[in-house]
């Protein structure tokens, strides 16, 4: 029998629902319990795919190639379960399918309505393949009181009505805040967050509640009190140094337990957490420390790179030694030519995805540094094709090598991907069409060179990796371009489009089309980020 949590926000935004329920599903899973994890969000988006990094942060991509919440990630970097595009609905999905329906005729001339048309497919959605698994996670983006999320509400309420209490449970994620003037915490935020919710008509199971100080038991029995929960069943969630410590926590407090016996379930055994101690330990106690660079462009919010910033603390996980990272904006190697000695102290550099003009000569710039320099370095996506250009430019003499996503050029060593083969399907896109799921996404063979250095990585020759791109490496400069030591050590099945490059005669340089950081885990550390942090230690053993 499957089991349904759903997971609603109050308060403010940006408390955690993602991690709290990633990490509830590791709890869960480290029970022996079968799970899977889903995020409603009601912005009317399709997806996330056009939207930019700073309204939404990182888009992140499905083996199936579904854009998806950055919460996702969460949930996968916890669970170690992949996600799939019937994880992650929106408003717009959900309106863009109904009015599809209704074009048809499917609704027999009948009028079409929020209740019940849209709250249908919404439980149609949250009930789809769960037979498999006894617990499925549901988090419900943003917080109680906005406009759009009202559909989405009133459905999880029908569906605690119809699964019953012993398949339905209800948890709540608010603000306790610390008044720092009156030295007190206070507990009325989370009565009129809870307040708002059983208005909608959902009394909620659980009470999460954030908080950067201790919650007294007097404040928890309170809190019970005024929001009609029993005082066990008020959690508190307090900070923590790292986010890999909140499973930990969270099975401290008894927040595992209560979910247990609200479903009358037995709550032996215990859950199996070494390996999450051990991350801690880890992460809390390293033997050594290393200082890696990325350079973007979009450094100004860190969460458009949440999925890179959380491999290479799998990566320092794996050596047993603290990442630190140094975020420089692409744009002030363009600005300011002296800026580029700000790479001099790091042991590493990273050009991560992007898109678009903006900040590219910064990015060849670090590019030209980490390669005279023999600076360790990785280029991912944009990354590498902006190392193929460096390469094109200043070692096989194209000095007017560039991406014609950057403007028209007479050698476009990068240039714009218009058809490619998945599975065994030929997938097209025209020039000027819909942005909007019309990349090259998802999960994709590559074929790794004998004896490269990523092979050796790797410890095979045929790998699967996620993608996100529109622009390809030009295969037509392949040969010019391996003649002045650029390698291309991995390669599509057909062997048409180049998925990684190596710099030869250098201490590690590597450029991915792909996006490795996705399928990282702090449990099961992704190669390249595990070697790209031994390559930067080794480097900070010889300055």
């Amino acid at each position: 029998m499957t089991r349904f949590i759903f997971i609603t926000g109050g308060v403010v935004s940006s408390l955690g629902k993602g991690l709290a329920s990633a990490a509830l599903g590791a709890l869960l899973q480290a029970r022996g319990y079968k799970v899977r994890m889903r995020k409603l969000d009601p912005y009317l988006n399709v997806d996330p795919g056009t939207m930019s990094p700073y309204q939404h942060g990182e888009v992140y991509v499905t083996d199936d190639g579904a854009e998806t919440d950055l919460d996702l990630g969460h949930y996968e970097r916890f669970t170690g379960v992949s996600t799939t595009r019937g994880d992650n609905v929106t408003t717009g999905r959900i309106y863009r399918d109904i009015i599809a329906n209704e074009r048809r005729g499917d609704y027999g001339g009948g009028t079409v309505q929020v209740v019940p048309h849209v709250t249908d497919a919404i439980k149609a959605f949250v009930l789809a393949d769960t037979e498999a698994f006894d617990f499925v996670l549901c988090e419900i983006g943003g917080t109680v009181g906005d406009i759009e999320g009202l559909p989405f509400f009133e459905a999880i309420r029908q569906l605690g009505n119809e699964l019953g209490r012993e398949r339905a449970c209800f948890i709540h994620l608010t603000l306790v805040p610390y008044i720092k003037s009156a030295g007190e915490l206070k507990t009325k935020p989370t009565q009129h967050s809870v307040k708002e919710l059983r208005g909608i008509g959902i009394q909620p199971d659980i009470l999460l509640c954030r908080s950067d100080h201790p919650i007294p038991e007097g404040e928890r029995r309170k809190i019970a009190l005024f929001c009609n929960v029993k005082p066990s069943r008020v959690i508190q969630a307090l900070d923590v140094e790292t986010i890999y410590e909140v499973p930990l926590t969270y099975h401290a407090e008894g927040f595992d337990r209560e979910v247990l016996e609200g479903f009358g379930l037995p709550l032996a055994p215990e859950p199996a957490l070494d390996r999450w101690l051990n991350v801690v330990e880890r992460l809390k106690r390293p033997e050594g420390e290393v200082k890696i660079a990325i350079v973007g462009k979009y450094t100004g919010l860190k969460d458009a790179y949440k999925s890179l910033q959380e491999a290479l603390v799998h990566g320092g996980i794996a050596n047993n030694v603290r990442v630190n990272i140094t975020w420089l904006a692409s744009e002030i190697f363009e600005q300011d030519h002296e800026a580029i000695l700000a790479l001099e102290d790091v042991n590493a550099i990273l050009v991560p995805g992007g898109f678009g003009e903006r900040g590219t000569s910064g990015k060849i710039a670090a590019v030209q540094f980490a390669r005279e320099r023999k600076v360790p370095y990785l280029g991912i996506c944009y990354g590498m094709q902006m190392a193929v250009i460096e390469a094109a430019r200043n070692l096989a003499g194209l000095k007017d090598a560039n991406s014609t996503e950057i403007g028209p050029t007479r050698n476009p060593v990068v240039g714009l991907m218009t058809e490619w083969v998945r599975g065994n399907r030929t997938e097209l896109r025209q020039e000027g069409g819909d942005l909007g799921g019309t990349m090259r996404l998802g999960a994709y063979d590559a074929v790794l060179s004998e004896g490269s250095r990523v092979a050796e990585i790797y410890g095979t020759r045929l790998i699967s990796e996620r993608h996100r791109h529109r622009y390809e490496v030009n295969p037509a400069y392949r040969r010019h371009l391996e003649e002045h030591g650029v390698l291309f050590s991995g390669m599509s099945p057909d062997g048409i489009l180049p998925e990684v490059i190596e710099i030869k005669d250098h201490p590690w340089f590597i450029g991915v089309q792909f996006h490795p950081e996705l399928k990282s885990k702090p449990l099961d550390p992704h190669p390249l980020f595990s070697s790209f942090v031994a390559a930067a230690l080794t480097k900070s053993r010889l300055v």
